[in-house]
């Protein structure tokens, strides 16, 4: 299974109760779903974030 990942970086001014429902938000809407978390010493975070690659779509009529 082919995944796509989006790197995400999240500053030190965002507690953790607000860190999960941005990425909740971001599970619910648009696939995604959390790969790894990194923790650093200045309170950043830095999140990866995967989907499954979805087959292309067929192309659209073109006039």
């Amino acid at each position: 299974m082919d995944y796509e990942y989006a790197p995400l970086r999240l500053p030190s001014n965002v507690d953790r109760l607000t860190a999960a429902a941005q990425l909740a938000i971001q599970a619910e809407f648009s696939g995604w779903e959390l790969a790894r978390v990194q923790l650093f010493r200045d309170g950043t975070r830095k999140v990866m974030l995967r989907r499954r690659i979805q087959p292309s779509p067929q192309p659209g009529l073109s006039y």
